[in-house]
């Protein structure tokens, strides 16, 4: 479920700040102000008409301002595509990091442009909260009452007056080009309007305007850092869960908003990361055969489109190779079997397809969904198909259909995806409490599922890209409360066993949970549960 697209600049956020910038495209109007004078420095000559009196007794406007017949009428590209997706999360319920690449492939952008227009995107719907905030202030009626479009716009230009080195002229005029060529013209002249008074405060100036006189440290959290409100205090009982101090929320808030690296991996035995670091990508440091890229058009890479290089969070790794790397004792008669229960879209089993193959075992990818089975068939191509079948089916039937059948298990439960914010910037402002406690049975009964397929003497691995407590240790409390033939292994000294550095320190009470304010991953629970004989 991770997105990979990390943008060209840093993160553009309400938290952490370490800003990107773009100006106006070459040869758009109202990139900048006019000169009063002429090249021969004419002085109050310069601004008489042919008659002699004088144009313009002040400074010299921009264009935006003073003549309407020179203001930008064209939707720059860049800022067309950002515009595209914040409409299509809105519109369609769609994720962002899907339809960019899709937008930036259509309009033909460049590099420099992809990033711009990645870093606007994502910038802009991971603050929405923020700035819709600032722009209540803005604004001389409830934001509900705007037509979504517009709203989208004046979003698109708050990022890039208060987050991002653009000056304020270029995003001005830019930003109302976009709305002139795709909204209309009378709506352009109530963004012109609102975009200016937000000029009137740096980022920093609003934020302390927002929270000034108010004493309640999670609402002061959730404007300062982007986040719902019911967000922070999750993620604060979720620290303390993971024997984690309170007072390191703020640190989490803040890289949740930073722009993600793309984290790479080589399909053990099957890819080599000479390319990926030959173009840019540098060694990661914590696991085995991954790599970290800033971005770029990674699917140029003939090892990328063979598959045997793959786009995935080093969370993600590290909790399929702790899987892998769990000792079962002696070895039974016949090649071991392994299960990815959820499989879709495929990430994690083509980690555990490239190493089961190289282990003489086989793994089985079950995903309910036919199209996401279809991906991870797509996903496996490159592990030898003798190593591996995909399955489209209920993971929870798979448990009594094929008992005690796989030696190991992984089951990454569908959660609410509160680790990977980093990645799904629009998802904060779509999950609500609800969806932890719609999720709870499902999870339950996909790890029952699981229990009931392995082997007596085989492991399973409950995985979540969530550290609430709810969706992470409850449910493993939950399980083994029930049952005298599980044991739960010490989960963070099987995480540190296959790590680099072998000091992840991400175990508490024998399960384990990585931090992206800790260890630069997605927010990724692990429960290792052996099932005795």
């Amino acid at each position: 479920m991770s997105g990979s697209g990390g943008s060209a600049g840093g993160p553009a956020n309400a938290g952490g700040r370490r800003n990107t910038g773009r100006s106006g495209r070459p040869g758009s109007q109202g990139n900048g102000s006019q000169g009063s004078g002429s090249k021969g420095g004419g002085g109050n000559a310069s601004r008489r008409d042919a008659q002699g009196r004088e144009r313009n007794r002040g400074p010299a406007r921009n264009f935006t301002e003073s003549a309407p017949s020179q203001r930008t009428r064209r939707a720059d590209p860049a800022r067309l595509v950002a515009f595209e997706v914040l409409r299509a999360v809105a519109a369609e319920d769609a994720y962002a990091n899907l339809v960019l690449p899709a937008r930036i492939r259509h309009h033909g952008l460049d590099k420099r442009d992809a990033g711009f227009a990645t870093e606007l995107s994502y910038g802009a719907l991971r603050s929405q909260g923020t700035y819709d905030a600032i722009l209540a202030r803005c604004v001389d009626r409830p934001l509900a009452q705007l037509d979504p479009a517009i709203l989208d716009a004046l979003r698109i230009g708050t990022h890039q007056l208060l987050a991002m080195r653009v000056p304020a002229h270029a995003a001005l005029d830019q930003t109302v080009g976009l709305a002139r060529a795709v909204i209309g013209a009378g709506p352009s002249a109530l963004i012109n309007a609102v975009l200016r008074k937000v000029t009137a405060r740096t980022l920093e100036e609003w934020l302390d305007l927002l929270v000034a006189g108010e004493a309640d440290e999670t609402r002061i959290a959730s404007l300062r850092y982007a986040h719902p409100e019911w967000i922070v205090r999750a993620m604060r009982q979720s620290l303390v869960a993971h024997g984690r101090p309170a007072t390191e929320i703020n640190d989490l808030l803040e890289a949740d908003n930073a722009a993600p690296v793309v984290n790479l991996v080589a399909l053990p035995g099957l890819g080599k990361l000479d390319e990926a670091l030959e173009n840019g990508a540098t060694p990661g440091e914590l696991v085995e055969g991954s790599a970290l890229s800033s971005g770029g058009d990674l699917g140029r890479l003939p090892s990328v489109r063979a598959g045997t290089i793959r786009v995935q969070d080093v969370g993600s790794q590290l909790v399929a190779r702790a899987l892998a790397g769990v000792d079962l004792g002696p070895a039974e008669q016949g090649t071991e079997a392994w299960l990815d229960l959820c499989a879709g879209p495929g990430g994690k089993a083509a980690l555990l397809g490239a190493l089961a193959h190289e282990r003489g075992a086989t793994l089985l990818a079950n995903e309910p969904a036919p199209h996401r089975a279809r991906l991870v068939s797509q996903a496996l191509t490159a592990v030898p198909h003798d190593s591996w079948r995909v399955r489209t089916g209920d993971g929870r039937e798979v448990g009594a259909e094929q008992p005690a059948a796989f030696d190991r298990v992984l089951v990454d439960v569908p959660c609410s995806g509160l680790g990977a914010l980093r990645r799904r910037p629009e998802s904060r402002w779509r999950r609500t409490p609800k969806d932890l406690a719609d999720l709870g049975p499902l999870q339950r009964e996909l790890l029952g599922s699981a229990l009931a397929a392995v082997r007596p003497g085989g492991v399973v691995a409950y995985v979540t890209c969530s550290p609430h407590p709810a969706e992470t240790t409850a449910v493993v409390a939950d399980v083994l409360r029930k049952r005298t033939d599980l044991e739960l292994l010490d989960s963070g000294a099987a995480l540190d066993a296959v790590s680099l550095t072998g000091n992840l320190r991400a175990g508490h009470e024998r399960t384990a949970q990585l931090w992206p304010h800790i260890h630069h991953t997605d927010a990724m629970f692990l429960a290792l549960i052996r099932k005795n004989s």
